[in-house]
């Protein structure tokens, strides 16, 4: 099955209730977020304006930008969380987004009840959980803790746990905010080669992250968000030198299409 994504036009406007007398006298103002608007006395912020964009098979899009430059909500548009209020977005393929590594986790449940908890939060069925189980357990190498409480548990074991959840998925398009941790540094060569096989399988990731060598490891493109808008797009090592100009010593940029 070929996946692929096609986002047109879209804009996203949240609306602030209870801010209008903050905004009395506001129109447009820029923050590090969205535009604030006001119309009909609801002020609200544009998280998106006019997004366009198509991935196909292949595609590995970084979103860069500032905090609330609008890279989260672009996934979560994606995800099917928000609604444009503007635009559309069609897609082929099983989108799954992994934007918590641990939803749902009940620190009193035992290690394999949160196998299956998790996995269904992150839209396994439950033959796939149950199918998958016992090669989660080998890999995080919990052996008898499986069956403790998750409270007993140190933080890298919860990692381990979790990791071993997330990289048991299948989706055909993965949606990222700031990456998959490996835990442990003990167990981190052993994670890094289940990481590569979990990514190569995958048709297209849309991962969102403030780390510039995260999106230069995983992607090969990505998308400048300012304000909600696209501002460039094109090969990873071209988005970065117009979003962090002073690393790349007066390198002249082409003026880049802004179309993925």
């Amino acid at each position: 099955m070929k996946s692929w994504i096609q986002v047109k036009n879209v804009s996203i406007d949240i609306p602030i209730y209870g801010a209008e007398k903050s905004f009395r006298s506001a129109l447009v103002r820029r923050y590090v977020g969205g535009n604030v608007h006001k119309d009909n006395n609801i002020v609200s912020v544009k998280a998106l304006d006019d997004v366009s964009l198509n991935l196909t098979a292949g595609d590995r899009l970084g979103l860069i930008g500032h905090n609330g430059a609008g890279k989260s909500t672009l996934l979560s548009v994606l995800a099917g969380i928000y609604k444009p209020v503007q635009g559309s977005v069609t897609y082929n393929g099983k989108i799954t987004p992994l934007f918590n590594l641990s939803p749902g986790m009940d620190p009193a449940d035992t290690g394999l009840e949160n196998i299956m908890t998790i996995g269904m939060y992150l839209g396994m069925s439950k033959s796939e959980i149950k199918e998958k189980t016992q090669s989660i357990i080998d890999f995080t190498e919990l052996a008898e803790f499986i069956n403790l409480p998750v409270r007993t548990y140190s933080s890298g074991m919860i990692a381990r746990l979790t990791f071993g959840i997330a990289t048991s998925l299948e989706p055909d398009i993965l949606l990222i905010d700031e990456g998959i941790g490996a835990g442990d540094q003990s167990f981190a060569n052993k994670a890094k080669e289940r990481l590569e096989n979990f990514y190569n399988k995958i048709n297209i990731i849309v991962l969102a992250s403030h780390s510039n060598e995260l999106v230069k490891q995983l992607c090969n493109k990505a998308i400048l968000l300012e304000h909600g808008k696209i501002i460039a797009a094109g090969t990873v090592d071209e988005v970065l030198k117009i979003y962090c100009p002073e690393k790349n010593d007066a390198v002249e940029v082409p003026e880049l299409e802004v179309v993925v």
